[in-house]
């Protein structure tokens, strides 16, 4: 077989080889149909085997990851889920179809979202509905071998987490985007995953995945297997150094010094984290708490969980952002249904000033919690100074409550997201504390492209002119107003636009923190003073 070289878009870096699986498309597999009454049982079997499955694959898993697995489950056992399912079957609908077009209803108002957070909540629902598919389809059989280089069209969450990553392997998919839900599993575990591929030919064999540049190679021949062992020994050699940088601070080779800081969604992301990785928190998604159950969380639950994060960073500031939620973005009891434009509804500030009772509460929490350390707090998807001035009235008439009440309470410095492209325009208008970039959501309402879809994802860059002469900008405004500046989206971790981001005079970059250490390495490579980079 001559060899052939396949290009796609790279979703997590790494290079891998070793045999192609193809994992079979669900859509490809049937069942026969049976009697209502046998239809219905299958659908309540594969439910119930689904939630088994899904069970025994949490107790395996970190909290975080373990968390996703556990909303899976809560929704299979809401019986209120299946029931449009079921009177399909009394109509003649086999269980397949019926299963599939109920759970698709419920998605209507979760395909378009931008969010990280609710494009995991999205990816959650199309992961539970797809494990009682392949319960009904047979595929949830389709055993996959160890260290194997999947082909798929798309990839479960849930079926990426059964996989045993320690022996190898990559996945290689004709469809998916960099930012979705499994993308970003394999980046956190050093998965090599490439997307956007398109159609895949009918090959076997021996293959090579380099994850950084999206390129697979079917049988590839002598040469190219030693210069992929190169590059390999090379990218070995590169997470050995990002490893050995990874607790010292960041520092250009001119001597330029970068604060880093990590973004987290929960206080149990941090336990395992040595507190040297970095100079901060910038980032707190408060979005779990309300996310986690039927209930919404009160002040004192809010509160203890503020603590805990602002008590682990010892003095370190701590960025804690108000509730990100809205429109496409459902929480249950709290946001509203039905928006016909989500992206542009009722999001952030917005929702929170339409529920004041919720969002007073956790101000509440937040400023209890800001006697224990160095916290700040930041509202999301804030237009216009009006609604700044709001947000802090709200936060000093909470505070002047507290303080009546003989509640220890203190007044954190507050800021603001900057992610709507009025803010950023216009961003000398806002007599703020401090402000925070929020790339992912300025990037696609700039662009006019939608990150997570695929087909124009590419189009959605950080590296834009428009987007660097805004980083620019909004840089120079920190620095002739002495107002501090960050940026929290996922540009700040992605090593290929760190070189622009500083060069635009952002010098406070918050990321996930399996990034921190290549993202140190990055930039101890640079030299701003000649706008170069070492070999």
């Amino acid at each position: 077989m001559a060899e052939l070289r396949l290009v796609g878009r790279p979703a997590s870096p790494g290079i891998a080889e070793g045999r192609a699986f193809r994992l079979p498309d669900r859509d490809t597999l049937r069942r026969a149909t049976g009697t209502q009454q046998q239809e219905a049982d299958a659908l309540r079997d594969a439910i119930a085997d689904a939630v088994l499955y899904l069970a025994e694959l949490a107790t395996k898993l970190e909290s975080e990851a373990a968390d996703m697995i556990g909303f899976q489950i809560a929704m299979l056992e809401d019986e209120s889920l299946a029931e449009p399912a079921f009177a399909e079957i009394q109509v003649g609908q086999s269980a397949l179809k019926a299963w599939n077009e109920a759970i698709e209803a419920e998605l209507v108002h979760y395909r378009s979202a931008e969010d990280e957070y609710f494009r995991a909540r999205t990816a959650d629902l199309e992961d539970m509905r797809d494990a009682v598919i392949d319960r009904l389809s047979g595929a949830a059989s389709v055993a996959i071998p160890d260290g194997a280089i999947i082909f798929a069209r798309d990839f479960q969450p849930s079926r990426f987490l059964s996989v045993d990553w320690s022996k190898g392997g990559a996945v290689v998919l004709s469809e998916g985007s960099p930012t979705s839900h499994v993308s970003m599993l394999a980046r956190a575990r050093g998965v090599p995953m490439i997307v956007g591929l398109g159609d895949v030919p009918e090959m076997d064999g021996h293959i090579l995945v380099d994850g950084s540049i999206g390129e697979a190679i079917f049988a590839p021949n002598m040469e190219t297997r030693n210069a992929y062992q190169a590059r390999k020994v090379a990218a070995n050699a590169d997470a050995r150094a990002a490893a050995e940088v990874a607790l010292r601070p960041a520092v250009t080779q001119d001597g330029q010094r970068v604060e880093i800081y990590i973004n987290i969604a929960s206080p149990d992301e941090l336990e395992p984290l040595d507190k040297a990785l970095c100079d901060g928190i910038g980032l707190v998604r408060t979005e779990f708490l309300f996310g986690a159950g039927p209930d919404l969380p009160d002040e004192d639950t809010q509160y203890r969980v503020y603590r805990r994060i602002v008590e682990w960073a010892e003095g370190r500031p701590v960025t804690i952002r108000t509730l990100d939620a809205g429109g496409d973005k459902p929480i249950i009891g709290l946001t509203v249904d039905g928006e016909s434009n989500p992206f542009l509804g009722i999001r952030g500030i917005r929702l929170s000033f339409a529920r004041p009772d919720i969002f007073r509460m956790q101000l509440r929490a937040l400023a209890r919690a800001a006697i224990h350390g160095t916290l700040k707090v930041m509202a999301p998807m804030v237009t216009n100074p009006a609604e700044y001035s709001k947000f802090t009235s709200m936060m000093d008439e909470e505070l002047a409550a507290l303080y009546k009440a003989g509640i220890a309470a203190k007044r954190p410095d507050l800021g603001m997201m900057v992610e709507v492209p009025a803010a950023a325009i216009a961003i000398d208008c806002f007599e703020v504390d401090f402000f925070s970039i929020g790339s992912n959501d300025l990037t696609q309402y700039v662009t006019a492209a939608g990150r997570d879809i695929g087909a124009v994802s590419g189009l959605a860059d950080p590296s834009h002119p428009a987007m660097l002469r805004l980083f620019a900008a909004m840089a120079r405004h920190s620095a002739a107003s002495n107002r501090e500046i960050s940026i929290c989206g996922d540009a700040a971790g992605d090593t290929a636009h760190i070189p622009a981001l500083l060069a635009a005079g952002l010098r406070k970059l918050s990321v996930a923190p399996g990034l921190v250490g290549s993202v140190k390495l990055a930039i101890s490579r640079l030299n701003l003073r000649t706008k170069s980079a070492a070999p």
